[in-house]
């Protein structure tokens, strides 16, 4: 069975950090960030909480490949991403749950 996938880009409060990630559950991860599930973890320690971008794939592979080709990016090139779909980086947790 083939299972769908998303990447996203999460930052911080002051938009000083940006994490790139990928699940087949974009919802319930974004919560595992916002609670600090794993409190060693990368998002805990710079405290990422605000999913400010994602994209569905309907294979995880291709999602897989997306968030290698992303995170090789540079921080300018990762931003204008962020400002073609989301210009004001807003949390967008609350969309994905309506």
């Amino acid at each position: 069975m083939e299972r769908g996938g998303c990447v996203y880009i999460m930052t911080n409060k002051h938009r000083t950090t940006l994490y790139i990630g990928v699940t087949f559950d974009l919802l319930s991860r974004i919560e595992q960030h916002k609670e600090h599930q794993y409190p060693a973890g990368f998002t805990a320690r710079y405290n990422v909480e605000y999913c400010v971008y994602y994209e569905f794939f309907s294979r995880i592979e291709a999602a897989i490949g997306r968030e290698k080709e992303i995170k090789k990016w540079r921080r300018e090139k990762k931003e204008a991403l962020i400002n073609s779909l989301n210009p004001e980086w807003s949390d967008l947790t609350n969309s994905l749950k309506d």
